[in-house]
């Protein structure tokens, strides 16, 4: 059976943490991104977005059983590259 999905939180971690420069993930649902500013931060020298100094606003919690979901990785470090990016989208079925 063909769900919507509500989005209510977004998290991130990685494997091996970003040195020099934070890293900045957006993700959008058909082309359009789902989150305000930068998206998720990851911190410089932290491995997890949920230390992060800024979260994520997300401004459409709202997707589409078809809808196509895509990552742009704006910033992974300057230093050292953090490596290992998994994405947990948090929320419930529309039904």
């Amino acid at each position: 059976v063909a769900q919507n999905f509500t989005l209510t939180s977004i998290k991130a971690n990685v494997n091996v943490a970003p040195a020099g420069s934070d890293i900045h993930v957006q993700v959008q649902a058909d082309g359009v991104d789902i989150m305000s500013g930068v998206g998720i931060t990851i911190d410089a020298n932290e491995t997890s977005s949920e230390t992060s100094a800024t979260q994520p606003t997300i401004t459409d919690s709202t997707l589409g059983f078809n809808s196509i979901i895509s990552v742009d990785l704006d910033q992974v470090g300057s230093t050292l590259t953090g490596t290992g990016l998994k994405i947990n989208f948090i929320g419930y079925r529309v039904i």
